[in-house]
């Protein structure tokens, strides 16, 4: 068995709180999470086609990731904003 004195201990706890406190709002749910457009979506923002949408595509004017036939695209893209 380890003793330590309760001025030790207080002083151990207070910065092992702090240090959950960091680790929770660089991990936690507290970061906002990333919004994700679809198709549609961004055709409405940008004021285009679904074909100009593609050409956007194919000469990688436009960033997106697919998820099966779908595409979606990071709303911090610098492009959409």
């Amino acid at each position: 068995m380890v003793a330590i004195e309760g001025k030790t201990f207080g002083e151990m706890k207070q910065r092992f709180e702090a240090f959950i406190k960091q680790v929770q709002t660089l991990c936690g749910d507290k970061r906002e999470k990333e919004k994700w457009l679809t198709n549609n979506d961004i055709c409405q923002l940008l004021h285009i086609s679904l074909r100009t949408l593609q050409s956007y595509r194919d000469n990688g004017t436009l960033p997106y990731s697919q998820i099966g036939r779908k595409c979606y695209y990071k709303t911090s893209s610098s492009y959409i904003l």
